[in-house]
């Protein structure tokens, strides 16, 4: 494989292009998969180098870097000789160049902070070598691979020193993970004084909460943008939109986000009444340049990065007002100023946004890039963001060469125009008299608490944090919230003390504000074991009582952690909850506590704690238990101890004779105990113990679950175990659906970042659990989609389905079937299958096959009777090598006149093409290939004739028709008198798609819906004048 890369740039260009092809890696490269910038300082706006750059080469791993994907990653290769220290930031993206059509070269940005430890960054899985190496996708032909860097260098600046509302008087909004989307149009709504100014007015009252109302939420931001220092957070604006964390890691469509986010403000500037032509216009005019858009070919989006150049001044009243209709007010000057331009830089699946504002309309423009601010000029607003392509400078200008161009990958998606009449009103003041007062007096709550949660933060190591369980703890909580261990320390009762205080102290505040008197108070230690479980370890000794409350933190927290966790024994008296025998702290081994839960009846209860003798044995607690649980005196039971629960349970049957000690029972030690069953009942129960309702409930997992058919919906939900197989699975499915074959259930994993269903389904019993199934990455979803099939998917996954397109030779119709054949079937089997499917011109009539792609011929497979020098992919190929899943399958009678092919005879491959004027007359193929015989000393004329009879076009529409050589995508146009047959290589076969003749006519074809290629036995039919026209697939 050849890899061809651009020459390298002057060094001392802004934009520049370092490549090298040198294929060996010397040091293992870090990858980086970000969807956008995670780190503030990697999205800094540093100034260009103007000093020699080092020397930089491309690693790529053809074969992949220990995976099945290409791995490509930028690499500085004389690091080991630049000067101690040396560290340079870079803004840079990596592309492997689509030769077929360039919109869908594969391209991916980031950045990075290259430095002596960290030489090299870039992408281990690039993209899948399956889609690399398949010469129909583009990416490699002829044995070569066009790879393209853009590489533009910078100096380090140090980001947290540039303080934007010093440097500008403005500030910046926090990035949540992917949230400068959102960010930019914020600012942006933000500097319309008039738009703020109304949503200052906007009713909202004191008792609303900002992450449940939008508008409160907004106000809240705009004021902290208008009287802020540093920048501000947008989580409660989120919030308010009912998104959760993950959402915030997600961009979303910043078309969308507007849109919705006027409509929750109740739209208070209008857009224009559109129609074919405009009533009037706007004070403020936003444009979506539509830089996203959905290919149907790809079924996927795709950016489009052409030029579009914008004007600084916009009249919309130019040409006598051709925009206006005739009952427009003519008296409205709609003469519009550039206030805003926000850019998107990246491409379709991932990227950074920011934005260009002049909040006065003056001559300076200010760039909001997330948290940081910076004063820009005007060529980097406006000419700097049209998109498009860039000419790089030739490497030799002496020699007769082209020049390099690249695609431009940061262009404006979104402008905003202010109408110079509506200017005063909508660039107006915005002061406090139009902040309501209830919000004046909120926001500055909000401050001084802010205010006073910086002051805590900063004095945090001056204080510990003591958080305290009682027994109330344990019985709200063991059942309810917690089934393992005692209590969630995060819900208890927490202390902010001074560390200097004195644990004596310390009770007498306990004693205050819970009323409890420190003569009741004892104190446990907690301790985290072995196995990761916590426990009340030992009560506190009068010594340790005795200490400051920091000290007893440090000697008894080997963890170091900030907080001091204690249990809480109320000791005999009135505040006693429960009999407790008192245990004497002289003698601590003599007794210890233990911790009882209830009987298990599904569920699972505290019932209090118990001091015992280590001599003793749990025999002689049992009417003890039965009185706490509310048990007969009398009643049998079952004893376990509670040992661990990660990664698994571990809860082991209790000897009821041992001793205490002789069982390994210590302080703190759990006992589960449960009523004696019977074998009768253990048949019944479905947890009849202890361990195996623990089991349950540790396992247990809520599955929602939604039609693969609606992926938005969530449909019903059943509660599963984790531990559940396939088959436990679809049982438990097919039972509420009423379906009597759980086999024909098929079930798809959830895709947690793009949340929708994963495009391959799970195989039969191809996973060992339903952790398995809803595992992504290091994700867990609680999402599975499913369909009911027709058969069962055993049997379907021995089956490969295919959808054949096919065009009848004398009616103008194509009738798409689906074809179901066992996988190691071959072509002649489908071939085969549909003719007793399909309705032949004559019982003679032969079928062929074709693999069409992008409106052009790859393979044909042919019918077994013709002449071998025919047959270019053979019959007998298997089916399973066939994906439909991007080729289009066509199948049509093979026309007499290619059975009787002379010696002299070329069979010819022709497409319909036009020239994409936004894409430098780039050449775009359409409508249905065909194959066409061409005699020896044929003239184009002679041909021209046959293809108008063959695709019945009318006189005057075929006139304009041009007709081309093509090879490799130039176009070499051609002459009624030119020989046809003298252009193509002297080929019995089905020539190569690479080489064919071209009709270069526009593209009238009717369009038709995705859905039709889905349709099984449909029929599609045209008029015959259409039928030169082809179908769009």
């Amino acid at each position: 494989m050849t890899l061809m890369t651009p020459p390298p740039v002057d060094p001392e260009e802004d934009e520049m292009l370092v490549l090298h092809s040198d294929l060996t890696a010397t040091e293992e490269p870090q990858p980086m998969e970000g969807v956008a910038p995670t780190e503030a300082a990697n999205t800094v706006d540093a100034p260009v180098v103007d000093d020699p750059p080092s020397a930089r080469r491309v690693l790529i791993f053809p074969k992949g870097n220990n995976v099945d994907h290409l791995s490509m990653y930028l690499d500085v290769a004389d690091s080991s000789t630049l000067p101690y220290g040396w560290s340079r930031y870079a803004q840079f993206s990596l592309a492997v160049i689509n030769q077929i059509h360039n919109k869908f070269t594969m391209r991916k940005d980031t950045q990075h902070q290259f430095n002596a430890r960290e030489s090299d960054w870039g992408f281990t899985s690039f993209m899948p070598l399956s889609e690399l190496y398949d010469p129909s996708r583009g990416y490699l032909l002829n044995d070569t691979c066009i790879v393209e860097a853009d590489v533009t260098v910078r100096r380090v600046v140090d980001y947290w020193s540039h303080d934007s509302k010093k440097e500008t008087g403005y500030v910046g909004l926090k990035n949540q993970g992917a949230t400068c989307y959102m960010n930019s149009l914020l600012q942006t709504l933000y500097h319309i004084p008039y738009f703020r100014k109304a949503v200052y007015h906007m009713p909202t009252t004191e008792n609303d909460m900002p992450s449940g109302s939008i508008p409160l939420a907004l106000q809240s931001l705009f004021y902290k943008l208008q009287y802020s220092d540093t920048s501000v957070a947008t989580k409660e604006l989120t919030k308010s939109f009912g998104w959760d964390t993950y959402d915030s890691f997600m961009q979303h469509d910043v078309q969308e986000l507007n849109r919705v986010l006027c409509e929750k403000l109740e739209d208070k500037m209008k857009d224009a009444k559109k129609g074919v032509l405009f009533i009037d216009f706007p004070p403020v005019l936003q444009l979506q340049l539509k830089r996203f858009e959905y290919d149907f070919m790809r079924d996927t989006m795709v950016k489009i990065n052409d030029r579009y150049e914008f004007p600084l001044q916009l009249d919309l009243d130019r040409e006598d007002g051709k925009y206006l209709s005739p009952q427009a007010d003519r008296s409205v000057r709609n003469l519009y100023t550039l206030h805003s331009v926000l850019v998107h830089s990246g491409g379709v699946h991932g990227g950074h946004y920011y934005a260009y504002i002049r909040p006065t309309l003056s001559d300076q423009w200010f760039k909001f890039d997330d948290e940081r601010v910076t004063k820009e000029d005007i060529k980097r607003a406006l000419d700097e963001q049209y998109g498009g392509e860039e000419e790089l400078p030739q490497a030799n200008p002496g020699f007769n060469n082209s020049p390099f161009k690249f695609t431009k990958y940061s262009n404006a998606y979104m402008l905003v125009y202010i109408r110079e009449s509506d200017k005063e009103k909508i660039i107006c003041n915005v002061d406090e008299k139009d902040i309501a007062e209830h919000l004046r007096i909120r926001l500055k709550k909000e401050q001084e608490e802010k205010e006073q949660k910086r002051k805590e933060k900063a004095e945090a190591h001056l204080y510990t944090i003591i958080k305290v369980a009682r027994d109330g703890d344990l019985h709200e909580q063991i059942g309810k919230y917690i089934y393992f261990d005692l209590v969630d320390h995060d819900k208890v009762h927490s202390f902010r003390i001074q560390k200097q205080t004195s644990f004596a102290l310390f009770k007498e505040e306990v004693a205050k504000e819970l009323g409890i008197p420190v003569q009741h108070q004892r104190f446990w230690l907690w301790a985290k074991r072995q196995n990761h479980t916590y426990r009340p370890n030992r009560p506190l000794t009068p010594q340790e009582e005795a200490q400051s409350v920091g000290h007893l933190r440090e000697v008894s927290n080997k963890a170091n952690n900030a907080e001091l966790k204690l249990f809480l024994e109320v000791e005999v008296g009135q505040f006693h909850m429960m009999e407790v025998l008192e245990l004497s702290h002289n003698n601590p081994q003599s007794v210890f506590p233990a911790i009882l839960m209830g009987e298990l009846q599904c569920k699972a209860r505290y019932v209090g704690r118990l001091f015992v003798k280590g001599t003793g044995k749990p025999i002689e607690i049992l009417s003890k238990l039965n009185e706490l649980a509310g048990f007969g005196r009398e009643e049998e039971l079952e004893l376990f101890e509670e040992i661990k629960f990660e990664p698994n349970v571990m809860c082991e049957h209790i000897d009821k004779k041992l001793t205490f000690r002789g069982s390994q029972l210590e302080d703190g030690d759990i006992i589960c105990f449960q009523k004696a069953l019977h074998v009768e009942s253990t048949e019944t129960c479905r947890y009849p113990d202890v361990p195996s309702f623990l089991e349950y409930v540790h396992n247990r997992q809520v599955v929602r679950f939604r039609s693969l058919e609606k992926p938005k919906e969530d449909e019903f939900s059943l509660e599963l175990s984790k531990l559940n197989n396939y088959d436990d699975v679809v049982e438990r499915v097919a039972s509420h659906l009423n379906l009597d074959d759980p086999s024909k259930i098929r079930l798809t994993s959830h895709n947690c970042y793009s949340q929708q269903p994963k495009p391959q389904p799970i195989k039969y019993r191809g996973v060992e659990h339903l952790s398995d199934m809803l595992a992504h990455y290091n994700q867990t979803s609680d999402i599975l989609y499913y369909e009911v099939l027709d058969i069962p998917l055993p049997e379907l996954q021995g089956l490969k389905t295919l959808k054949v397109a096919f065009h009848h030779a004398t009616k103008d119709e194509v009738v798409i079937h689906t074809i179901r054949l066992p996988k190691q079937s071959t072509v002649g089997d489908v071939i085969n299958d549909l003719k007793t499917k399909v309705e032949l011109s004559h019982k003679d009539a032969e079928l062929r096959l074709l693999e069409v792609f992008y409106h052009k011929i790859y393979k044909a497979f042919l019918s077994s009777n013709l002449p071998p020098y025919m047959q270019i992919f053979p019959l007998n190929e298997k089916i399973e090598n066939i994906n439909d899943q991007y080729w289009t399958l066509r199948a049509e009678e093979i026309p007499e006149e290619e059975k009787d092919l002379d010696s002299q005879d070329r069979l010819i491959h022709v497409y319909h093409f036009m020239k994409d004027t936004a894409q430098n007359q780039q050449v775009q193929n359409f409508g249905e290939p065909f194959f066409l015989v061409i005699r020896e000393g044929e003239t184009l004329a002679d041909v021209k004739i046959r293809i108008q009879k063959k695709l019945q076009v009318p006189d005057e529409e075929f006139s304009k028709w041009k007709f081309a050589f093509l090879s490799l995508g130039r176009p070499t146009y051609l002459q009624d008198s030119d020989i046809v047959s003298s252009r193509f290589q002297r080929r019995d076969v089905y020539g190569a798609w690479e080489q064919y003749l071209g009709l270069e006519h526009s593209d009238n074809t009717p369009k038709r819906s995705y859905a039709a290629n889905q349709t099984s036995n449909l029929c599609i039919k045209h008029s015959p004048a259409d039928i030169w026209k082809g179908l769009d697939t």
